[in-house]
C-alpha cells in the first residue's frame, strides 16, 4: 500500500491556512495537529488494516491523513462543514481511491445505507454532540449494526461515565448501557494543549469494542433505556420510591438501593420484566 502521496501533503496547520480555514464555535471544532497523537489514535484501531473506517467530524483532515498512513482499507468521512473541501478534496486526491467524503451531519447519516459489511468508527468527536453520537451508535449495534470497534476522543469526564463501574461516582445510564453491550477502556489521556483551539477541559481516548454475547443477552435496548432514564432520572432518590409497586425481591433488591447502587446485569433484569 502506497502512502509516498498521503506523507507529501504540507502541514495541516499550512493548508488550513492556504484555505483560510477557522475552527468554528458553532461545530464544535478542536482541531489535532500533533502528527504523534493522531497517529497513535490511528494504530489503535483494531485490524486497521483489514477494515473500513468511519471517521466523524474530520475537520482538516489530521487524524484522516494518520488513518490512511496507518494502513486503513478505506475511509469514509463524514464531515458537516463544508468549508473544509478545499483540504479534504487534496486528501481524497492523495489517497488512491482509499478516502471518501460524505457532507452531512453524522446525527442524519444511515451508515447501514453505506454500502459497507463491517466497520470501525474512529473520531475527535465534536464535544457538544459526543456523548449523543455513542448512544445512538450503542444501540445501533444492539439492534445487529456491523460496528467492530470504536475508538473515540471524549472530554476525560465522559470517557470515565463510559468506563464507570457500579459504585463509581461516575457511574450511570451511559455507564449501564456501554457495560451491557461492550468491553470499554480508557486507552490514554490527551491534554488540551494538543488541540487548536485549546478546549478548557481535558480529553481522553476510549476505545469501546461491541460484544455479540452481551447484545444477545440484553433484549430489547428499548427497554433498557427506559428502566434506566426512570431510576436515574432520580439517582438520589431509593427506588421503591420511584416505583413503589414494584417487587424488588425478584431482583435481589429490597428497595432501599438507588439507581447508582444497581449493577448493568440488574438494570437487564429489570428491563426485562418491569417494562
Amino acid at each position: 500500500m502506497n502512502t509516498d502521496e498521503i506523507k507529501s501533503l504540507p502541514p495541516v496547520s499550512e493548508m488550513m491556512r492556504d484555505a483560510g480555514l477557522v475552527p468554528k464555535k458553532q461545530y464544535g471544532q478542536n482541531f489535532l495537529f500533533d502528527l504523534n497523537l493522531t497517529g497513535r489514535i490511528a494504530r489503535s484501531v483494531p485490524n486497521i488494516t483489514t477494515v473500513d473506517v468511519i471517521e466523524v467530524g474530520p475537520g482538516p483532515g489530521g487524524l484522516t491523513r494518520a488513518l490512511l498512513m496507518a494502513g486503513a482499507r478505506r475511509v469514509v468521512a463524514i464531515e458537516k462543514d463544508k468549508s473544509t473541501a478545499p483540504i479534504l478534496d487534496k486528501i481524497v486526491a492523495a489517497a488512491s481511491g482509499r478516502l471518501t467524503v460524505i457532507y452531512d451531519d453524522a446525527m442524519r447519516v444511515d451508515f447501514s445505507a453505506l454500502g459497507i459489511a463491517e466497520y470501525a468508527i474512529c473520531a475527535n468527536l465534536p464535544y457538544n454532540v459526543g456523548t449523543e453520537l455513542l448512544t445512538g451508535w450503542l444501540t445501533r449495534a444492539a439492534c445487529g449494526a456491523p460496528i467492530q470497534s470504536m475508538t473515540l476522543m471524549f472530554q476525560r469526564e465522559v470517557a470515565r461515565r463510559i468506563v464507570a463501574r457500579v459504585g463509581d461516582d461516575e457511574y450511570g445510564r451511559l455507564s449501564v448501557l456501554v457495560s451491557l453491550v461492550a468491553d470499554a477502556r480508557i486507552l490514554f489521556d490527551v491534554p488540551n494543549t494538543a488541540f487548536v483551539p485549546r478546549p478548557r477541559v481535558q480529553s481522553a481516548v476510549v476505545q469501546i469494542i461491541p460484544q455479540p454475547t452481551k447484545i444477545r443477552a440484553i433484549g430489547d435496548i428499548s427497554r433498557l433505556e427506559k428502566i434506566t432514564a426512570k431510576l436515574f432520572g432520580q439517582r438520589r432518590k431509593m427506588i421503591r420510591g420511584i416505583m413503589p409497586d414494584t417487587d424488588w425481591s425478584q431482583f435481589g433488591l429490597i428497595g432501599t438501593e438507588r439507581a447508582e447502587e444497581i449493577p448493568p446485569e440488574t438494570f437487564a433484569q429489570m428491563a426485562r420484566v418491569l417494562v
